[in-house]
């Protein structure tokens, strides 16, 4: 049994005597965790097609969709850095401070749901809570709409997103528009090659760190395509960790369902891309990969790992990070004078 063999040997292990486990390490992880798809999943009531993908897209980066004009989705969202902002916490309309960390929208598709608290139950609902949060881009719905109708330029394009619905120029067009769009921002990674079947897509200290994963503990609640984002869990399972990483006043999933056993639980962590998205958790404390590995191997699982453990399995972590899309900047439609005008009071 692979988990027989690599115990407390595993760092000892030559890399000749460790690659003759390749199939076992493979065919146990392939138990556990599955390759990114070739291709985004079909979404209920909303069918992707390339026009509602390039109007997301529009939508995705256009600021003029927040009160302010200053703030878009991908203020928060940076397609250049990992997916997030790399901030503790993301700035909102009147430069505030929002109460968590940003997730990565990189494969967030495959999320059983949205949000740390997993209050959203799509991307399409996540879509629509930013725009009207007074922290976010505090706008309206009716604002929105009567911006996009403003722009002859994205009045044709959901039109021919959207060519057979009577009300074209929604706001759940533009929330199924923004969720085609990022079903596409898929990052497939060296770890989804040897779940494949190439055995020379991993270093040996990543396999070390994926038996370790997977031996641990941490695959439990960081299983799947993505490497977490499909379940709920306490956060501090066994021993609470600091009120600085896990603030008394922050119950996370408790919020939404009002269920006393959901205090402090929060949807586990997707794990792709995570050496890009530093800080972590949803407080954004922590901007040390290796630091949130000791820290969640201590409260989570009981486990205090050594330097070298804590070292491979961040390596492995790295195997996650993934080539993210070419996403061209699209040019956006232009404003008309019927165009609402920003918010210029934003302090």
């Amino acid at each position: 049994m692979l988990r027989v063999l690599l115990t407390a040997s595993l760092a000892a292990m030559s890399s000749a005597a460790f690659a003759a486990d390749d199939t076992a390490l493979r065919e146990e992880a392939l138990g556990i965790f599955e390759p990114l798809p070739k291709t985004a999943p079909e979404l209920p009531g909303n069918k992707i097609t390339p026009e509602k993908i390039e109007l997301g897209k529009m939508l995705f980066f256009d600021p003029r969709l927040s009160a302010s004009g200053v703030f878009s989705c991908y203020s928060c969202h940076n397609l250049a850095t990992g997916g997030d902002d790399n901030l503790e916490t993301s700035i909102g309309h009147g430069w505030q401070k929002g109460p968590r960390n940003s997730p990565t929208v990189f494969n967030s598709v495959f999320n059983i749901a949205q949000f740390w608290d997993g209050r959203a139950e799509d991307l399409k609902e996540q879509a629509k809570g930013p725009i009207q949060a007074s922290v976010e881009m505090a706008n309206t719905p009716d604002q929105v709409i009567a911006t996009l109708n403003s722009m002859p330029g994205y009045v044709d394009g959901f039109g021919k997103a959207f060519p057979d619905d009577s009300d074209k120029v929604s706001f759940d067009n533009l929330a199924k528009a923004i969720e085609a769009f990022e079903t596409t921002l898929n990052t497939p990674a060296p770890f989804d090659a040897f779940l494949e079947g190439d055995d020379d897509a991993l270093t040996s200290d990543q396999k070390l760190g994926l038996a370790l994963f997977m031996d641990k503990g941490c695959a439990a609640c960081h299983s799947g395509v993505n490497v977490g984002g499909n379940g709920y869990y306490p956060f501090g399972l066994i021993e609470k960790p600091g009120a600085e990483i896990l603030p008394e006043g922050d119950k996370g999933r408790f919020e939404v369902t009002q269920t006393v056993d959901d205090s402090y639980v929060f949807r586990a962590s997707p794990l792709r891309n995570v050496a890009l998205t530093a800080p972590y958790f949803h407080t954004g404390k922590v901007w040390n990969l290796k630091t949130a590995v000791q820290i969640m191997a201590d409260s989570q699982l009981g486990e205090e790992l050594t330097d070298t453990e804590a070292d491979q399995i961040v390596a492995f972590l790295e195997s996650l990070t993934g080539t993210p899309p070419a996403v061209t900047v699209p040019v956006l439609p232009s404003e008309t004078g019927t165009t609402p005008r920003p918010d210029g009071n934003i302090r």
